[in-house]
């Protein structure tokens, strides 16, 4: 079964990866396999879960995973529903990723795990996944290594032996994302404002005794800085980022380290080591959390020692989880770097994704 959930190629880079190849190739493998092929068109409902929630997010100066919310909302919610109806048992997916299953008090309770392939582990993008999604969900490839299935491909012929790896968003393929922001976020200059890192915003910043004010983002004004450019929309931005700002005349790079959609100013560093990129926790709102391994969930006043993650491929960090009436605070035994409200952190014990949350 194949989905397709675009239809405006404006904003697409048309010639790399556009939904129509991905259609054909995914109906020829089918026909060389001989085995029925459908294509189901879930666009609207995509618009509906996944595009306007994009909208609104970066209207709020939040950065969103449309890749985690599309297998929760849409391959593992809509689509699945949709092959249930046809008859299937079970949704295969390509995601380097395993299932496993273990016993709590008697009842049978599935695990998300990594893949065995370290480059190509997809279990961050499955982070939001239910119980009741996991049980109708199969994972082929995640004990094979990308190399190891391109021999498969290969040795049985298949169409896409050599295909590249897709890339952009989920089954859409590659947006210009400036574009397709500019459908309904319309362009605003603002200043653009450079705050030093010797500025009091960053000093004496992690008290573990406050926690609610020590993992929130940096307390950051125009008058604790200079005025060194304009933007086109503070919503375009996010904290990390290097290019599209085109500000010269700095000794290194100048990075963002905070957006206020508010009043539309966009807040830089300059150079990697900036304190201003980097923090010691963040926090998600109970709303947010969300645990794959309910029988793990912790108590308020509880906490425990994880693996943590904030953002695709990137390694796992030791943390401490503490779970507090408003939410769940994770604090990372070293800073990390472009903590992002509207991603989401996951956590981890050994190879197995125990739950996540969007940071706030």
């Amino acid at each position: 079964m194949f989905m397709k959930n675009w239809h405006d190629d404006s904003v697409t880079i048309s010639n790399e990866c556009p939904w129509l190849d991905d259609s054909n190739d995914a109906m020829i493998i089918a026909q060389q396999l001989n085995i029925p092929f459908q294509a189901i068109d879930l666009s609207a409902d995509y618009k509906t879960r996944i595009v306007d929630y994009m909208f609104a997010e970066y209207e709020r100066g939040r950065t969103p995973n449309p890749d985690v919310l599309c297998n929760r909302e849409i391959k593992f919610d809509i689509f699945l529903n949709a092959a249930l109806k046809l008859g299937a048992d079970y949704v295969a997916t390509g995601h380097y990723a395993r299932r496993g299953e273990v016993d709590v008090n008697g009842k049978k309770v599935y695990q998300l795990l990594a893949g065995k392939d370290n480059n190509k582990d997809q279990s961050y993008f499955l982070c939001q996944l239910t119980q009741a999604q996991l049980s109708k969900a199969l994972f082929p490839i995640g004990e094979l290594t990308k190399p190891e299935v391109r021999a498969i491909a290969k040795e049985i012929n298949l169409a896409t032996a050599e295909k590249k790896d897709s890339q952009g968003l989920c089954f859409i393929g590659k947006v210009h994302l400036p574009d397709f922001l500019q459908q309904q976020l319309k362009p605003k200059s603002g200043n653009v404002v450079e705050i030093p890192a010797t500025s009091p915003a960053f000093v004496n910043r992690f008290d573990s005794a406050d926690l609610k004010n020590s993992t929130a983002p940096y307390s950051l004004s125009p008058t604790l800085g200079t005025l060194v450019g304009e933007h086109k929309g503070a919503h375009y931005y996010t904290i990390g980022q290097r290019r599209g700002l085109n500000i010269g005349g700095h000794e290194k790079p100048l990075f963002v380290i905070g957006t206020d959609t508010a009043e539309n100013v966009i807040y830089m560093g300059m150079g990697e080591d900036h304190p201003g990129l980097y923090r010691k926790g963040l926090f998600i709102p109970a709303v947010d959390e969300h645990w794959i391994r309910e029988d793990l969930r912790l108590a308020i006043g509880e906490s425990a020692n994880y693996m943590a993650r904030i953002r695709y491929r990137q390694k796992l960090e030791p943390c401490t989880l503490h779970k507090k009436e408003e939410g769940l605070y994770i604090v990372f035994n070293v800073p990390q770097r472009g903590i992002t409200p509207g991603q989401f952190a996951a956590w981890y014990r050994d190879d197995e994704l125990v739950g996540s949350g969007v940071i706030n």
